[in-house]
C-alpha cells in the first residue's frame, strides 16, 4: 500500500514558511541528485533537473531514459539538492540543504507536455513530484549541533537536534 502523498500545492499549505525554505534550498542549484529503484529494486542515483511551475514540482527526462524507466515501473522517487560546504568558522552561515521523497507520477496530456516546452517534445517525459517526506538539514544558529527539520504527509512538521 503506498503511503499518503500531497502535490507541493497541498505542502505548502500545510507547512508555508517550511515549504518556502525548502524551496529556496531546492531552487539554489540547477542540477539535483534523484534516487530512483532499478528492475532488481537497487538504487539508482542519477542527476536531474526539476522545476516548480504551475503550483507543481516536476522532473522531466529523455526520451527513454533509465531514470524515466525506473519511474514509469516504480514511481518511487527521492530527490537532494546540492548545498555549499559549510564554513568551518561559521557553519551556522550554512544555508543548508534539502531533500523530499515521494512518487512520480507521469503525465502524458499532450496539452500540459506542450507548456513545458521539453527539448524533444511530446517524446520526452514529464513527471509530477508528489511528496510523502520534506526534509532541510541545517546548523543551529550556535553553531554547535545539526537541526533536522521534518515534514510527512498526514504528520506535519517536527524538528529533530543532534549534537
Amino acid at each position: 500500500m503506498m503511503a499518503a502523498m500531497a502535490t507541493w500545492q497541498q505542502f505548502e499549505g500545510e507547512a508555508p514558511a517550511f515549504a518556502a525554505r525548502l524551496r529556496t534550498l531546492m531552487e539554489a542549484h540547477r542540477h539535483k541528485t534523484m534516487a530512483t529503484l532499478r528492475k532488481d529494486g537497487s538504487p539508482r542515483i542519477s542527476g536531474s533537473e526539476a522545476q516548480f511551475k504551475d503550483g507543481d514540482l516536476w522532473i522531466g527526462s529523455m526520451p527513454g531514459a533509465v531514470k524515466a524507466l525506473d519511474l514509469k515501473r516504480d514511481p518511487r522517487v527521492a530527490l537532494h539538492s546540492g548545498s555549499p560546504d559549510p564554513d568551518d568558522e561559521n557553519p551556522a552561515a550554512w544555508p543548508g540543504d534539502a531533500k523530499l521523497s515521494g512518487r512520480a507520477i507521469e503525465i502524458t496530456d499532450p496539452d500540459v507536455l506542450d507548456r513545458f516546452n521539453l527539448p524533444q517534445g511530446r517524446e520526452s517525459h514529464l513527471f509530477r513530484i508528489e511528496i510523502e517526506e520534506a526534509v532541510i538539514t541545517r546548523v543551529a544558529e550556535t553553531g554547535d549541533m545539526l537541526v533536522i527539520e521534518i515534514w510527512h504527509e498526514g504528520k506535519g512538521l517536527r524538528e529533530v537536534r543532534r549534537r
